[in-house]
């Protein structure tokens, strides 16, 4: 029989929705306080400005439209980021000659800004699909890369010693053993290259873009429409924020022995 919860405990759990409440009512505060004259509108316009565009197209289409088209962008440039990314950092972080092959080249383009690749991207590629998913793959390929990495190099030498006791070979430490030991990290460095893809596909949408989130916002600024320009925001964040909980479920059913911590 599951004891009751305690106060505290309740309290907890109502502490997500209050931070919501209290965002909401500052900024119906800083709306209509005349601070921001029209260029802040209130919670209830934004919301009035989402239910519009579930049934008028704003463009080519209507928000489902565009909440796909982004999708399908910042999805496919992680696919393909996870499946070229992981590998590459495994391989960097197990084997030394890679690492000395691979690691410099790599640090040299490290530091470049996803956004600094734009102009590139559209010569290269002109400006229909191909840039805008290149430019969300290179933000997040680099934390796929990089997390991978770090996590086959700090695999405990002792899990490692342990499994060379019982007779394991190179192939068996590499799979039962610094693979597993490396998934918490490679997962954080999955999340933080999904919030880095809705970044990315923002900046990308700007230019050249006819349907997805970022369209919207570019549009809102045109028609000098806050309340667009706030729905869309808020989109990014939502729709980024609903795959990000779907990754962490994904972690807890392949790495059940990560616990956090709670205090």
């Amino acid at each position: 029989m599951n004891a009751k919860a305690s106060p505290a405990e309740i309290f907890s759990r109502f502490l997500p929705l209050t931070s919501l409440l209290l965002i909401i009512i500052v900024w119906q505060f800083a709306a209509t306080g005349g601070y921001f004259g029209k260029s802040l509108p209130s919670p209830v316009a934004v919301v009035n400005q989402f239910v519009d565009m579930l049934a008028e197209p704003v463009g080519k289409t209507i928000l489902g439209g565009h909440i796909w088209a982004s999708m399908r962008r910042v999805l496919t440039a992680f696919a393909v980021a996870v499946l070229i990314g992981i590998p590459m950092g495994l391989l960097m972080g197990w084997n030394k000659k890679a690492e000395a092959i691979i690691k410099p080249i790599f640090e040299i383009f490290r530091p470049i800004p996803p956004i600094a690749w734009i102009p590139l991207a559209i010569l290269w590629f002109g400006i229909e699909e191909t840039p805008k998913v290149f430019i969300c793959f290179i933000g997040a390929f680099i934390p796929a890369v990089m997390n991978a990495y770090t996590g086959i190099r700090f695999t405990d030498p002792l899990l490692l010693d342990a499994a060379r006791s019982q007779g394991a070979n190179l192939r068996q430490l590499f799979k039962e053993v610094a693979v597993p030991s490396a998934l918490p990290a490679i997962f954080a460095g999955l999340q933080n290259g999904l919030s880095l893809c809705w970044m990315c596909v923002l900046a990308a949408e700007m230019v050249g873009a006819e349907e997805g989130v970022g369209y919207l916002i570019l549009r809102g600024m045109d028609m000098s429409n806050p309340a667009m320009i706030i729905t869309g925001m808020l989109i990014i964040g939502a729709v980024g924020a609903l795959i990000a909980v779907g990754l962490r479920y994904v972690e807890r059913w392949v790495c059940p022995w990560k616990r956090e911590i709670s205090m």
